[in-house]
């Protein structure tokens, strides 16, 4: 009786004197305990994900099926005929159902290019889908069952933010050809952003087994709630070597949400400003005890940062009271709060702390885009250009630093732009000594012809000069 007493009050100072979180999260005490099973959270979630098979385009092989046999290889070699064929590209990986009408989420490299996009689920059924959204930057695509009656096995949304580093989880995948996998592990880190996958990066890493085909599978908690997408596995030979990233659900949520509402293409928040990380030097100059926040380097005009007061020197540290490292992760919070609504920055300025309250909009085009498809023989012909502008810098997932000018947002495969080494995102600054400001100032000078062309071309801040005849 004494030690049960003292065990409990043991439990009750612990769960007193630590944070609210640490009394849902405790280590096995026992050996029954120990031999808890994850079966239960298993079963629950794993009818959710399924196989997504995306069939592409079809593209030209040149190999002779004669090259095969090692007979003919022999008295050919390279020199046998080589007749044109053509070849189904696929693409293979997993998906979560979010919502029982047979809403799917899955990496948009998963689907790729796919013309056709067929799911199976768990118990053998194949449905045909309809891609309604897809998003590249963030790597995420939003599928809808087609014909299909309703009623399907689906995942809850979790909430990401309440993730600790140390929690048990679940990475669920269905790869073709092997059929639903099931590993577990730990939430190994939060606010992962130098993984080098999507813009706004901000990821869940993981020590689950996450491996090819399993991309756009499910990472569960253990109330079976779906706490993220799993997208990548960090090894250079393909398998995986313990370090996993999934895409938080709560940025989930919000292409779902768009996907919702009938929106094709995700729009994210932009406020007008320009941010940097805060280095130690940057922390020293500033009389910080250590580098934190972001610092606010360039505000544009009527932009919702200006009306909102925000100004070039401000150290943002908090955004709704979320410490932010830097500007993926600033980047991030926004995303998550949504277009339409404000965000609360935690905001140093002069040695005093105060709050900034920022409308979230989406880029707007500040410019006509007018596109343009360049004709004329030039190092242009085969491009398409357009009229720079937040919502095109958006799009093309390059920085937008007030600049007005001309951006290339396409390249024909094999035409002159492509020879020369142009390539979607590249703004042209000059040409022949003239600043291009539209795209009617590019139309009029390829229209001239000169013999002699030189460019000088914005290449993600990289200024770059190219001479052509």
């Amino acid at each position: 009786m004494v030690r049960q007493f003292a065990a409990a009050l043991v439990i009750l100072v612990t769960g007193l004197a630590g944070p609210a979180l640490a009394q849902d999260r405790v280590p096995p005490r026992s050996d029954t305990e120990m031999k808890l099973s994850f079966a239960p959270v298993a079963r629950e979630a794993a009818p959710a994900v399924v196989n997504v098979y995306a069939s592409r385009r079809r593209v030209a092989d040149n190999r002779s099926m004669l090259m095969d046999d090692p007979f003919f290889r022999q008295f050919f070699g390279r020199d046998l005929p080589q007749p044109r064929r053509e070849r189904q590209q696929n693409s293979l990986g997993s998906g979560v159902i979010v919502d029982p009408s047979g809403l799917i989420v899955t990496n948009n490299h998963v689907i790729g290019e796919g013309t056709e996009v067929k799911v199976a689920l768990s118990d053998r059924r194949e449905y045909e889908c309809d891609v309604i959204l897809k998003d590249e930057q963030l790597d995420i695509a939003i599928l809808k069952i087609r014909d299909g009656r309703g009623d399907f096995p689906s995942l809850p949304l979790g909430n990401s933010d309440d993730l600790q580093v140390g929690d048990l989880v679940l990475a669920i995948g269905n790869p073709f050809g092997v059929g639903q996998t099931v590993t577990q592990g730990i939430v190994s880190a939060l606010a992962r952003s130098q993984v080098g996958i999507s813009d706004y990066q901000f990821f869940i890493q993981t020590d689950a087994a996450i491996n090819p085909g399993n991309s756009g599978g499910a990472l569960v908690d253990m109330d079976g709630r779906l706490v993220g997408i799993n997208t990548a596995i960090f090894t250079r030979g393909g398998g995986s070597n313990g370090i996993g990233f999934a895409i938080p659900s709560n940025m989930v949520g919000v292409v779902i949400d768009q996907a919702r509402k009938g929106g094709s293409t995700v729009e994210l928040p932009w406020i007008g400003a320009d941010l940097q990380p805060v280095t130690a030097d940057i922390a020293e100059t500033l009389g910080l005890e250590r580098p934190s926040g972001v610092l606010v380097t360039s505000v544009f005009d009527d932009s919702p940062a200006a009306t909102a007061g925000l100004e070039v020197g401000d150290l943002v540290t908090a955004v709704d009271g979320v410490e932010v490292s830097d500007p993926r992760v600033f980047n991030y919070r926004l995303a998550t709060k949504g277009i339409g609504n404000e965000a609360e920055l935690t905001v140093y300025r002069d040695g005093r702390e105060r709050t900034v309250r920022v409308p979230l909009a989406p880029p707007p085009e500040s410019a006509p885009r007018d596109e343009l498809v360049v004709t004329e023989p030039s190092p242009f012909q085969g491009a398409t250009v357009a009229n720079l502008s937040p919502a095109v810098a958006r799009e093309l997932g390059i920085p937008f630093r007030g600049q007005i000018g001309v951006v290339i947002t396409d390249v024909a495969r094999r035409s002159p732009a492509a020879r020369v080494g142009l390539a979607p995102g590249d703004i042209i600054v000059v040409v022949n000594g003239q600043e291009i400001a539209s795209t009617e100032d590019l139309a009029a000078l390829t229209a001239d012809r000169p013999l002699l062309w030189r460019l000088t071309l914005d290449r993600n801040g990289r200024i770059i000069r190219l001479a052509f005849r």
